[in-house]
């Protein structure tokens, strides 16, 4: 199958995007949500090296560019329905703007909303241009 048929069959919105959930291919850990277009999911599965649609910048956003904390493409997969991708990646390093390995990171407890990961990295020593 090309490329191009691959894309073809998925369902992005009405903004052009599709939602993309982000796997630690090993341990299964649930790093982020973010969105790709199509341009930046045919740009994903031609170079191995994740690359999202920013819709804050309205521009690709290759995830590492300004952080160096790289995802490289391990396996792609689209849902039943076609309208979301779960991306299987090998993450370096953390994955959130925060400094923590996860942007899941925030666990409601109590009545509450309880931080369960630590910062792992100092936010502005990794996004010293804005974070990703």
């Amino acid at each position: 199958m090309s490329p191009e048929t691959l894309l073809d069959e998925v369902r992005f919105d009405a903004d052009g995007l599709v939602p993309a959930i982000t796997q630690q291919h090993d341990s299964g850990e649930i790093l982020m949500l973010a969105w790709m277009n199509r341009e930046a999911l045919a740009e994903t599965l031609a170079t191995g090296r994740v690359c999202y649609w920013s819709r804050s910048r309205r521009a690709l956003w290759r995830k590492g560019d300004t952080s160096g904390q790289v995802q490289r493409l391990v396996e792609l997969r689209l849902d039943c329905d076609g309208d979301a991708v779960l991306v299987r990646v090998d993450q370096t390093g953390v994955a959130c703007h925060t400094g923590r390995r996860s942007c899941f990171f925030r666990v409601a407890r109590d009545g509450a909303w309880h931080t369960d990961l630590p910062v792992l990295q100092d936010p502005k020593a990794l996004y010293r241009h804005g974070h990703e």
